[in-house]
């Protein structure tokens, strides 16, 4: 097909042809051959090898041609190679990621294990030099080597300078504030990939609202990655699996490929909402689980609560005009698991904490002084009670969650609250919301 030239089309249109370069066709061999992926307006011409792709006007007239990564990275990525073939030209593709903490190291790693060009944007110098010296991240995952085409900068000009891609790993809390300081850095053509979770407190809004309002680009081009995927795991090739979620699926199955390959599965989705409402609401749910751990309510109440939890995370995202399967996912039943039932979610461990009687405000500046990482269920919770008043949807456990951080209950009192609570029929959604004349 025809490349589209630089000054027409919409936002999405030219971040889809962007991502074009990430796929184009590809025809795996073996008995995978079945599967082969097919975005013809993307390439130009095919051989046996695979095909190529078709650089845009604007690389034209610059002499650039954009793949993935270099002829070193490529024939050391085993991954890109079965992907796209060995036949690729030399180029660079460049991705900046906002924050280095540690899922934002997680994202890092896994985007430049996959041969591109990373450069990680962090506000501590310290950081910086520590990642690109000794290719260690000084306060996050220290323990883990970097790969060496992963570096960083607190400049956001170096960071944004010719990118393709942004992946977005600051907190949902601080987002807004974070992107309107950058958002004439920022290409409208240049995608962004955000793995921020959770509820604003005092708006509601989730991130595909709060970062076009940022941007002050109703259009620009946003995708979502959620799913049960701990940063030490994923940077320990732990195999692992997320939804990618945007409203072009076209571009989600294209974006998937900056983070698939050995160790990692991504799922195109073109479920905005749901995938959203599963990494958001799972927060709060975790909370409670780490309660009844603490408490020593054994594993018959942790999977009382974290199965009825599910439910409520269900009936507030269909409401919201979310996917019932997407809940049943990756993105949903998946990452609630993981956060629920996993050693190392942030918002379990505040859960056990407040189960064994330590006071919020005390738990929280413990973490904030050892670099713990933000428990984002701690501020959604409240945002996502006044959410299901909005759509009047029943949700007695995320209320009891609610009441225990605001200090209107005591952590002694779970388990009764959670044995008072209303019982309704084991129905199905539609079932359910026909009661509550929703349909």
């Amino acid at each position: 097909g025809e490349a589209r030239a630089p000054d027409k089309g919409t936002n999405e249109e030219r971040a889809s042809e962007r991502a074009s370069g990430l796929v184009g066709c590809v025809r795996p061999s073996g008995s995978a051959a079945g599967l082969s992926l097919s975005f013809r307006s993307s390439c130009v011409a095919s051989d046996a090898a695979g095909e190529r792709f078709a650089p845009s006007e604007r690389e034209r007239e610059r002499g650039e041609r954009k793949t993935f990564g270099t002829k070193k990275t490529m024939k050391s990525s085993a991954s890109m190679t079965s992907l796209l073939g060995a036949h690729q030209d030399s180029g660079e593709m460049k991705v900046t990621v906002f924050g280095s903490g540690s899922f934002g190291m997680a994202m890092a790693t896994l985007v430049a294990r996959n041969g591109f060009d990373v450069v990680v944007l962090t506000r501590r110098e310290e950081v910086a030099e520590g990642i690109n010296t000794e290719h260690r991240n000084p306060t996050h995952l220290k323990e883990f080597k970097l790969p060496e085409n992963l570096t960083a900068t607190t400049d956001a000009d170096v960071a944004l300078r010719n990118t393709s891609f942004i992946v977005h790993c600051i907190p949902l809390q601080s987002t807004k504030e974070y992107l309107e300081k950058m958002k004439d850095k920022i290409e409208p053509e240049v995608p962004i990939v955000s793995t921020s979770k959770g509820l604003h407190t005092e708006t509601l809004e989730m991130m595909h609202e709060i970062i076009p309002n940022a941007l002050g680009r109703k259009n620009h081009p946003v995708a979502f990655l959620s799913g049960p995927t701990f940063a030490q795991d994923i940077m320990s090739n732990t195999p692992s699996g997320a939804v990618l979620a945007s409203h072009d699926i076209l571009m989600s199955r294209k974006l998937a490929h900056l983070f698939s390959g050995p160790t990692m599965r991504v799922y195109p989705s073109e479920d905005v909402i749901g995938v959203q409402v599963g990494g958001a609401l799972k927060n709060v749910i975790a909370i409670l689980a780490g309660v009844a751990e603490g408490l020593g309510l054994g594993i018959n109440a942790v999977a009382l609560l974290v199965t009825r939890g599910c439910r409520e995370m269900n009936r507030l995202a269909v409401a919201m005009g979310g996917q019932e399967h997407t809940m049943n996912g990756l993105a949903g039943i998946g990452d609630l698991m993981l956060t629920c039932l996993g050693g190392l979610s942030r918002n379990k461990k505040v859960g056990i904490e407040l189960g064994r009687g330590k006071k919020l405000t005390q738990i929280l500046e413990e973490r904030a002084q050892s670099l713990q990482g933000v428990a984002e269920g701690v501020a959604t919770t409240p945002a996502a009670v006044k959410l299901a008043t909005r759509y009047r949807i029943p949700t007695p456990i995320m209320r009891m969650a609610d009441n225990l951080l605001r200090g209107e209950d005591d952590a002694a009192n779970l388990l009764k609250d959670m044995m008072d609570a209303p019982m309704l029929d084991d129905v199905s959604l539609e079932r359910e919301f026909q009661a509550m004349k929703y349909w």
